[in-house]
């Protein structure tokens, strides 16, 4: 059922408001970016701009295997990280993204620990019983449990994120009064 219009935070009322949708903008942006040159990769290089994919690729390996049986494929090319680090990663996107509609950006109170705590459990609980035989892991397992784990992570790094720039707001507000 649709809430009324009420219900949602407004997020742009003083200025210490602004400050906060500044710096969640700004860790939006780059979140989408980090999701544009994951998708990117192979179309680059499925289009012949190899040296172009390559400079996305090898600073992605350093993050994840890039096995390419266990990655998402376009035109036969592989993601520039495998399934589940695709899923870790939208989950984180897409948790950012939704953040103001679902919580104010001036509350700066943590959730509950043990939301962060839980939100590993589906990934684990897909790890264990693809290695020990039980289930066939798949893309889509191995994506979907790894997006609740980005999706969890996300309530935790928008706060945290605009905490520290509602520090630097301060820092910089007390040393142009000095």
């Amino acid at each position: 059922m649709p809430q009324s219009a009420e219900t949602y935070y407004p997020q742009a009322n003083d200025a210490v408001n602004r400050s906060n949708l500044f710096v969640w903008a700004l860790t939006a942006s780059f979140v989408c970016l980090w999701m544009t040159l994951i998708i990117a990769a192979p179309f680059l290089k499925e289009n012949g701009f190899v040296t172009a994919a390559n400079w996305i690729y090898t600073p992605f390996s350093y993050l994840c295997h890039q096995i390419g049986a266990r990655s998402f494929h376009v035109h036969d090319e592989p993601f520039a990280v495998c399934a589940r680090c695709f899923g870790v990663y939208f989950g984180l996107a897409f948790g950012v993204l939704i953040y103001p509609l679902v919580r104010s950006l001036n509350d700066l109170q943590p959730l509950p620990r043990i939301l962060l705590l839980l939100s590993p459990v589906p990934t684990t609980i897909d790890f264990f019983l693809g290695y020990l035989g039980i289930w066939e892991n798949t893309h889509w397992s191995r994506f979907l449990t790894a997006t609740i784990l980005g999706l969890g992570c996300a309530f935790f790094l928008v706060p945290g994120v605009v905490e520290i720039g509602r520090f630097f707001s301060q820092q910089s507000t007390v040393n142009n009064q000095q």
